[in-house]
C-alpha cells in the first residue's frame, strides 16, 4: 500500500502545473452545521446521551435543519467533526464508526441525512491520528477517499493535526486527487494554511474548496473579534484569492452558544456575511433562542454572504477601535457595509461620515437599506452624510445600491 501511494505522490507532482480540484462546488461559501464547538469530542453516551458525538445527534440536527427553516434559507450541510471512528481501522484497512455511538453506520446516516434534502460531511486528518487520537489518513489517503465516497459522504474536512508541515504542499492536494478520482463530488475543506507559517495561497486555492487559515474559534468574544482583527489585517494577503469556488474560513458561527451578547452575535453574522465565510453553525438546533434563530436565518445577510460574485469584503480603515468594512455586491457598483465598534466603555459611537469616504461616489446617489431589518434610509448623494450611533462590541451594517443602475437619477 505504500509503494502504490509513494508512485502517487510522484505523480502528483509531475502533474502538479495541471492538475487542481475543480470540482464545481463552493460557487458560494458552503451553509451549514457542524458538531464541533458546541459538542467538542463528548464520546460518552451512557452518561450523556443527548449531547455525545453519535448518530442519534446528527439524524436530530438534520431533522431541524429540515423542518425549522434552515434549509429553506440556505443551509445543507450537516458536517460530522473528530471522535465518529473506532480507535482501529478493519481488516482491510479501512476506516470504521465506533460501534456503539453509530450502530447502523455511516453510509444509513448519509442515506437518512439524503432524505431530508441535505448533504453529509465528515471528518478526517492528513496526519498519522486526528487532533482527538483516532486513525488519521497518512498512507491511508485513496482507500480514505473511497470509504467516504462508498458511504455517500459529500464533504471532507482534512486537519492537520499529528503531522509533518513539510509534506503538506503535496499531502493535500493528494487527497484532493484521491477524492476526484472517485468520481463523486466532494466539497474539500482544508486546515493546510493553518499549520504553516507563509502559506502558498494560490496552491491552496488551486486544491482547496476552503480552507482554514487561523485559530479555532472559542464561544467568546474575544475569539470572535481576534478572528475579525487578523481578516481585517489580511497581512498574508489571502482576501484577494477568495472567488467562487475558493473561499477562507474563519471557522463556525458559535450564534446561540453560550459566549456572546445579542449584539456580539450579530457582529459575527454581519461579519461573516461581509468576509464572504462559510456559514457553518454550531449550536444545538434542538434548543436555540429566537432571537439566535432569527439572525441565522436572516435572509438579508445571507443574501450579502452568499453574492454569487464572491468577493471577500475588506476593512477600509480603522478609527478610535471602530473598524470600517466594505463589500462588493450585485448589482454592479453596489455594496455592503459595516461599522464594528470594539470598544467597551458603555458608550454608543456615534458615526457621521459621508458616503465619499466610504468610496462611495456614484453621482446618481444611492439607496442606504440597513441589513438587520431591512429599514430603507433613504437615498444619499455621494457628498450626504450618514448618521448613525453602534452600541459596544455591535454592529452597524447596511447595503447601497446606486440609483443609476435602476436606469434613472
Amino acid at each position: 500500500m505504500f509503494g502504490q501511494q509513494l508512485c502517487l505522490v510522484t505523480l502528483l507532482l509531475s502533474v502538479a502545473t495541471v492538475f487542481s480540484l475543480d470540482n464545481g462546488l463552493a460557487l458560494t461559501p458552503p451553509m451549514g452545521w457542524l458538531s464541533w464547538e458546541r459538542f467538542r469530542c463528548n464520546t460518552d453516551c451512557v452518561n450523556d446521551p443527548d449531547n455525545c458525538i453519535s448518530e442519534r445527534l446528527f439524524m436530530q440536527m438534520a431533522d431541524h435543519m429540515a423542518s425549522d427553516g434552515y434549509k429553506d434559507v440556505g443551509y445543507e450541510y450537516i458536517n460530522i467533526d473528530d471522535c465518529w471512528m473506532s480507535k482501529e481501522r478493519d481488516e482491510n484497512g479501512r476506516l470504521q464508526a465506533d460501534p456503539k455511538r453509530f450502530p447502523s453506520g455511516i453510509k444509513k446516516l448519509a442515506d437518512y441525512i439524503h432524505s431530508k434534502g441535505l448533504k453529509l460531511g465528515i471528518y478526517e486528518d492528513f496526519g498519522t491520528k486526528t487532533c482527538g487520537g483516532f486513525p488519521g489518513s497518512k498512507f491511508y489517503m485513496s482507500i480514505d477517499a473511497q470509504t467516504f465516497a462508498d458511504w455517500g459522504v459529500d464533504f471532507l474536512k482534512l486537519d492537520g493535526c499529528y503531522s509533518n508541515t513539510d509534506d503538506m504542499t503535496v499531502g493535500y492536494p493528494l487527497m484532493g486527487f484521491f477524492l476526484n478520482h472517485t468520481g463523486r463530488p466532494f466539497l474539500y475543506s482544508c486546515s493546510w494554511p493553518a499549520y504553516v507559517g507563509k502559506p502558498d495561497y494560490q496552491s491552496i486555492a488551486k486544491h482547496c474548496n476552503i480552507w482554514r487559515n487561523y485559530k479555532d474559534v472559542q464561544d467568546s468574544w474575544d475569539s470572535v473579534s481576534g478572528i475579525i482583527k487578523y481578516y481585517g489585517d489580511d497581512a498574508q494577503k489571502f482576501a484577494e484569492i477568495a472567488r467562487p469556488g475558493q473561499f477562507n474560513d474563519p471557522d463556525m458561527l458559535i450564534v446561540g452558544d453560550f459566549g456572546l451578547s445579542e449584539d456580539q452575535q450579530r457582529v459575527q453574522m454581519g461579519m461573516w456575511a461581509i468576509m464572504t465565510a462559510p456559514l457553518i453553525m454550531s449550536v444545538d438546533l434542538r434548543n436555540v433562542k429566537p432571537f439566535a434563530k432569527q439572525l441565522l436565518t436572516n435572509k438579508r445577510i445571507i443574501a450579502v454572504n452568499q453574492d454569487p460574485m464572491g468577493i471577500q469584503g475588506r476593512r477600509i480603515w480603522q478609527v478610535s477601535n471602530v473598524d470600517y468594512w466594505m463589500k462588493p455586491i450585485q448589482p454592479n457598483g453596489s455594496y455592503a457595509f459595516a461599522f464594528i465598534n470594539f470598544n467597551t466603555n458603555g458608550v454608543q459611537k456615534k458615526i457621521n461620515l459621508s458616503l465619499n469616504y466610504l468610496h462611495l461616489t456614484d453621482p446618481a446617489g444611492y439607496n442606504i437599506t440597513e441589513t438587520f431589518t431591512g429599514k430603507f434610509l433613504g437615498v444619499y448623494k455621494p457628498t450626504a452624510y450618514l448618521h448613525t450611533l453602534v452600541n459596544p462590541t455591535g454592529i452597524f451594517m447596511a447595503t447601497a445600491v446606486p440609483l443609476s443602475v435602476y436606469g434613472r437619477y
